[in-house]
């Protein structure tokens, strides 16, 4: 009996290993680029820190069960973002809100630019989840002033400006001033 013929698979292994790591290389790896932050520089041994008012903080706490205090009153991740707005607006430039202090800003003239400072801090225990909403509310709050901002003065959203004279100057008028504390035991609230 006569055998069928075959077909000589050695190299087959060295094709699909090929054809592997070709798709493996050339295809995109979704990779998360993590929270754009620019971080202070070092501080000045030799300089005192600067004493901030109390009424220029914003203080955000998360505990381990992922609730919120907001200045020292329990909140929900829902009013963040308006509570955020209306402290670093102060826009009836109440007591108990951020001082402003005015500046001459190129391309938007005299402006009153806050000097208050988010403050978050978290439990150890607080959940990913949890702290990424309440950093997504906190810089989509400053992100709604700088577009209202610069609807009001260039008739444009902020991300969509091309000048970056015009980026410069809204964000000298709205920093982003979040400070961040090291995560420890908040406690219950």
């Amino acid at each position: 009996m006569k055998k069928p013929p075959e077909i000589n698979t050695g190299s087959m292994a060295d094709i699909s290993f090929l054809l592997l790591t070709f798709f493996l290389l050339t295809s995109s790896i979704n990779t998360d680029m993590g929270i754009f932050r620019k971080l202070p520089p070092p501080p000045d041994p030799n300089v005192k820190p600067a004493d901030i008012k109390q009424r220029n903080i914003f203080t955000v706490l998360i505990n381990k069960n992922d609730r919120l205090l907001v200045d020292n009153k329990p909140s929900d991740i829902r009013m963040l973002r308006q509570q955020a707005k209306d402290f670093i607006s102060n826009p009836s430039n109440l007591e108990t809100l951020p001082e402003k202090k005015l500046e001459e800003i190129p391309y938007l003239g005299n402006y009153m630019v806050s000097k208050g400072v988010i403050s978050l801090q978290n439990d150890r225990g607080t959940s990913y989840d949890m702290y990424i909403k309440v950093q997504n509310e906190l810089t989509a709050a400053l992100n709604d002033l700088r577009d209202e901002l610069s609807m009001d003065k260039f008739n444009r959203k902020f991300d969509e400006l091309s000048d970056p004279n015009f980026i410069e100057a809204v964000q000298k008028a709205i920093p982003i001033s979040i400070s961040e504390a090291e995560p420890k035991d908040v406690g219950e609230q």
